[in-house]
């Protein structure tokens, strides 16, 4: 199994009506050397100046980033190229993440490689202390910047952690 794990900014909640900005992916395994980031240009004419002011760009810089189609196809081969099986969706908020991945999938390639499920790192934390209140963003090394490669890398970090010091099993 391949765990990918991901992280995504936009400039809103929804995919489709508001674009996804940039996204970063790791695969996790030990020394996260496979890493793949991608910026896309917007899809739409929306965009919440909160939302976007998030990620560090501005509308400007975003219309001069790639051509969303590109970035999916070649986030398509990366994960053909670094995964052996079938890659699994991880994240911390998965909910938004997985919907913005998946709709942009579906939309510029027509098939998502990572099927029609998603996991979620915190509630894989939540379960393995059984406390409903703990949160996993403590076992990141790398600093939560909002740029999606380095969140998504402590987020990988922290599953490592997991399965090295919480003795999670997970193949990897």
């Amino acid at each position: 199994m391949a765990y990918i794990m991901v992280d995504i900014e936009s400039d809103g909640p929804i995919p489709g009506d508001y674009s996804m900005i940039s996204f970063g992916a790791v695969l996790v395994q030990d020394g996260l050397k496979e890493t793949f980031y991608g910026q896309l240009k917007p899809i739409s004419e929306n965009y919440i100046p909160e939302a976007l002011a998030v990620s560090g760009h501005t509308r400007e810089e975003t219309l001069n980033f790639d051509d969303p189609a590109k970035v999916m196809n070649d986030f398509a081969a990366w994960l053909k190229r670094v995964c052996h099986d079938k890659p699994h969706f991880i994240s911390d908020n998965n909910g938004f993440d997985w919907m913005f991945i998946c709709w942009y999938f579906h939309h510029f390639t027509g098939d998502n490689p990572f099927g029609f499920s998603s996991q979620n790192l915190g509630s894989l934390y939540k379960g393995i202390v059984k406390d409903m209140f703990q949160n996993f963003k403590h076992l990141r090394q790398t600093s939560h910047t909002h740029h999606p490669a380095d969140d998504a890398k402590g987020n990988a970090e922290a599953l490592l952690t997991l399965k090295h010091e919480y003795g999670l099993k997970i193949k990897l």
